[in-house]
């Protein structure tokens, strides 16, 4: 593979350092200060979280190494028209915050999989969730994330794939494992942090460096340097409609009914019924702070418009021959792919345009984006396996067994990813962020449909959620697995896949497939019984504020005073509650069972305190948790909260809109109206 100019300097590293540095102790800092002894405070951070920290997390959570990778590399390769799902989140993620997070926070679980539990009953559905959220996290994140980050940091330092990415995995599942979700928040937001700075340092640079946005589409729509004496290269040319993200309806790249129809529900699963995201709102100390970081997550979603798309057409611009290369011998000379190498735009540009030491602040950038998913990533499988799978298997686990599980399925997660290295080393194409989206197309769909019917449809069932699931999955995976069979063959070739996969675009399918199971759904649950009440009270929008107690909520928080006697703290979700009689005597033989090391890393801290102020010190813990818990439950929320809140959310989905509008103009009609064809950048 060819390499970019080698201008690593010692300043570079040191930047580096510097950065590890700060995330390890940030992790330590979390570790030692928030308690991590309960699998509330491990899994959910002790729900203590303000809206800054939880926008920050979403957004680090969802920006990996895929996006800068992928972003720019899409943008490279067919222009502004991937720009289309990054605009898409900022109005989905609001759905989170007011119509799904209303319910969740109403029904006091830790996991989706467990709201499916108590809204429908059975554990076949919880169960299958889990299972399946756990391999679209390999399939479509963990894989991801691995090669993209090493594909950086092979092309920026020249070090071993094996060994950058382990060296990454290592220190992710360290600060992971030991800290759990309040240390994954806390160095989540300084990642964001770093990540905005660096990608909108580049961003300016970038600009200045190719002279402006008209000097942008002059020069991305020059093919001076492809050779056209070959046939069939008009794949290689440069999209008319590449200043545009809308486009037509039967547009191979982004058709825009297809993408308003197909990707929201697959985006309506990532944002609202995957575990990685949700899991941060709920790790917030009220309603509002969630809703606050939700829109603080949305309108960070403008950025990757202009901080990585356009600088990955910038780069196109700049490097023609590498980043635009269209013969695939020359690709495979370059960036060893012979699809394409759109994929090596953005270490491209930080390799040649950065000025010494702000290529380390981008390598940390880098860094930091595959930090924060893999992060997520392990703290979310770790708390779906050991909430909804390892905890119905062994249903008498004390807190904890299910503290060390949670910890030891983080290693497994670890374990799994570098075992995927080789296939990562292998899956390459064109375009990595549409193989994503792809994937997501062909199985997250059936989820969105149950979720959103279970949220908004009081008459569903466990019957038609499950057989739907299993109908929709059926037909997602015929797809998937015909699109692996009959790839995509590189630019210059005949295309001699089947029809219903060459001309089926996979929106257009994802469209059909959710309702599929939307369809199937209603049928199978009106023609089989109706769920028992008390399984819609605080289950679904329309009765989340229903304060009638369940029979299977002997654990929930309405009962605390009953328990608070006898816990040495507050203990937040069921299965803590259910633990909490075994405290004490854990407590008096922790020191023989477990290295004061092994306490500190699993969080089995233990409360000492002077006798004459213990039982005062437990009296005033337990009531202001009390408090809280009573408070995010119940949904309160000030008027002024609520006033700021649906203000910023009408602007929000107005900004959104607004954006979709202008960049699905084609520019030549306004920001280019008056532009000269025979210019000398040409």
């Amino acid at each position: 593979m060819s390499q970019p100019v080698d201008t690593i300097s010692s300043w570079d590293i040191l930047v580096i350092v510097l950065y590890f540095l700060i995330i390890i102790a940030t992790s330590v800092y979390s570790t030692i200060s928030n308690k991590r002894n309960t699998v509330d405070s491990y899994f959910l951070a002790g729900r203590n979280m303000t809206w800054v920290f939880v926008g920050a997390s979403l957004f680090a959570s969802n920006i990996g190494s895929e996006h800068f990778i992928g972003l720019a590399g899409s943008g490279a390769a067919s222009g502004l028209g991937v720009a289309a799902f990054e605009l898409n989140a900022m109005i989905v993620i609001q759905i989170l915050g007011w119509i799904f997070l209303p319910v969740f926070i109403a029904s006091s679980v830790a996991t989706l999989p467990e709201y499916m539990n108590k809204r429908f009953g059975g554990n076949r559905i919880r169960i299958y969730l889990s299972i399946l959220s756990l391999i679209l996290y390999i399939f479509t994140k963990i894989s991801v994330n691995l090669y993209s980050g090493a594909l950086f940091i092979k092309l920026a330092l020249g070090w071993d794939l094996y060994y950058s990415v382990l060296l990454v995995l290592g220190l992710t599942g360290v600060c992971t494992i030991t800290g759990g979700l309040a240390a994954v928040i806390y160095t989540e937001t300084i990642q964001t942090v770093i990540m905005i700075v660096g990608g909108l340092a580049l961003m300016i640079i970038s600009y200045l460096k190719i002279g402006g946005y008209q000097n942008l589409y002059l020069k991305y729509m020059d093919t001076s340097n492809i050779n056209m004496s070959r046939p069939n290269l008009e794949c290689a040319l440069p999209k008319q409609n590449s200043f545009q993200i809308l486009r037509d309806v039967s547009d191979p790249d982004m058709p825009w009914l297809g993408f308003l129809l197909g990707q929201t529900p697959s985006s309506i699963w990532y944002w609202c019924s995957d575990q990685m995201m949700v899991q941060r709102t709920l790790a917030a100390k009220s309603l509002s702070h969630a809703q606050g970081g939700t829109l603080l997550a949305g309108y960070l979603k403008i950025l990757p418009l202009f901080m990585i798309v356009i600088p990955g057409m910038i780069s196109r611009a700049l490097f023609p021959d590498t980043v635009g290369c269209s013969d695939p011998q020359t690709c495979m000379q370059v960036c060893d792919s012979p699809n394409g190498c759109s994929n090596i735009a953005y270490p491209m540009l930080i390799m040649n345009v950065m000025p010494v030491g702000l290529k380390g602040v981008m390598l940390a950038v880098m860094l930091a984006a595959l930090m924060s998913d893999l992060t997520s990533i392990f703290n979310s499988s770790s708390t779906l396996f050991t909430v909804d799978i390892y905890s119905q298997l062994k249903k008498n686990a004390s807190n904890k067994q299910l503290m060390i599980v949670g910890r030891l399925f983080v290693l497994f997660m670890v374990g799994v990813g570098i075992v995927w290295i080789p296939v990562i080393k292998n899956m390459q194409g064109a375009q990595l962020y549409i193989y994503i989206q792809s994937v997501a197309a062909y199985l997250s769909p059936p989820i969105a449909a149950v979720y959103l019917l279970a949220v908004l449809w009081k008459r569903a069932n466990e019957k038609g959620a499950f057989w739907s699931l299993m109908i929709g999955m059926a037909v997602g995976l015929v797809r998937m697995f015909l699109d692996f069979i009959y790839y995509e063959k590189p630019c210059g070739q005949i295309d001699d896949r089947p029809a219903i996969v060459k001309n089926f675009h996979y929106l257009y399918f994802a469209v059909m497939l959710f309702w599929i199971t939307v369809i199937s759904m209603i049928i199978i649950s009106l023609l089989s019984r109706k769920l028992e009440n008390f399984r819609l009270i605080r289950t679904t929008y329309w009765t989340r504020m229903v304060a009638d107690k369940r029979p299977d909520e002997t654990d929930d928080y309405r009962i605390l005073n009953q328990s608070m006697d006898h816990n040495s703290e507050v203990i937040l979700n069921e299965m803590e509650l259910k633990a909490s009689k075994e405290t004490e005597v854990e407590d008096g033989v922790r020191n023989e069972c477990l290295s004061g090391l092994m306490n500190f890393v699993c969080g089995f801290e233990q409360l000492r305190q002077q006798k004459g102020d213990s039982k005062k010190f437990q009296i005033q813990k337990q009531s202001e948790a009390k408090r809280r818990i009573e408070n995010f439950y119940s949904l309160n929320q000030s008027k002024k909260s609520k006033l700021i809140l649906n203000i910023n959310l009408i602007l929000i989905v107005l900004i959104a809109i607004g954006l979709y509008i202008f960049f699905s103009i084609p520019p030549q009609y306004h920001i280019f109206k008056n532009l000269n064809k025979n210019s000398t950048y040409l």
